[in-house]
């Protein structure tokens, strides 16, 4: 019998965060699933960690790739995989028992749904609740407010083109979401944390450059210009309102009135705050 799901675990050098990821899997609530290992190039004793849950369960496969960075390593395990539905999960994160049950029940009870996640946790580093921005497109336009991890059809994959593997210091589930969905789709968020993202103190992330995120930021609006031009209006207005804006807030900030200036300024504190706190 097919898997209802595939869980997708690229690994890049991870080994160690590995056992701890793949036992999440194996105690999942539902059992009509399958976990494809994509061993990325890496360096450490992957393969030996993942051959072991490839002996222990038969449900666990393993691949090796030449490093192609995450994007390849995902669409490599995605383009293998037997299920309807797709989870990715990287190789130190981790999900609570019942994510695969909620999430296959979800689409169950709603056929229309493109996309199903839930709430989460990180931890490590930094522990505390993922407070994410709730979904909406016009939202996800601005920023990524979906972790990683989220539940999609395959076909859906199919129907983009997959993860774009131009994207390789990050970003690339944000353009892939923005890609998969639609000002239409049907998003279902579980109300449960069921997914917990670990954080670094230094990771491919943290480690990105400004222009990295230029450059990756200016990929995902030219592909998406007439979205952003429905909801924003022209890239021209913009730039003159943010520009008008800042001059007002400079003006306030010299005037005699210390309080206002700071009454000006504290939304643009808790904007960057807000936009800190997003999915990727």
């Amino acid at each position: 019998m097919l898997p209802a799901i595939s869980i997708i675990v690229p690994c890049y050098n991870q080994a160690e965060f590995l056992p701890e990821t793949l036992n999440s899997v194996l105690t999942q609530t539902a059992a009509n699933w399958e976990c494809i290992i994509v061993n990325d190039g890496s360096t450490d004793v992957t393969e030996t960690v993942a051959k072991k849950w490839v002996a222990k369960d038969e449900r666990f496969k393993y691949i090796y790739q030449q490093n192609g960075g995450l994007s390849a390593a995902r669409n490599t395990g995605i383009e293998l995989a037997k299920g309807e539905y797709i989870l990715p999960l990287d190789a130190d994160d981790w999900i609570g028992t019942e994510y695969i049950e909620k999430a296959l029940k979800a689409y169950e009870v709603n056929k229309n749904l493109k996309l199903v996640y839930c709430q989460a946790k990180k931890f490590g580093a930094q522990n505390y609740r993922w407070d994410l921005v709730p979904y909406t497109y016009q939202n996800l336009l601005i920023n990524n407010c979906i972790f990683c991890s989220a539940v999609f059809r395959k076909s859906s994959w199919q129907q983009t083109g997959g993860y774009n593997v131009h994207f390789k210091r990050g970003l690339e589930d944000w353009d892939f979401w923005i890609r998969l969905l639609n000002p239409e789709s049907e998003v279902y968020q579980i109300p449960e944390i069921l997914f917990y993202y670990r954080t670094k103190q230094q990771s491919m992330l943290t480690s990105m450059q400004d222009d990295d995120i230029e450059t990756y930021r200016n990929l995902i609006y030219n592909a998406q210009i007439e979205n952003y031009r429905k909801y924003f209006g022209s890239y021209i207005k913009i730039l003159h309102e943010n520009f008008m804006l800042k001059d007002q807030v400079k003006r306030l900030s010299k005037s005699n009135s210390y309080k206002t200036g700071n009454w000006v300024l504290k939304p643009f504190a808790l904007i960057k705050r807000l936009f800190n706190n997003n999915a990727y």
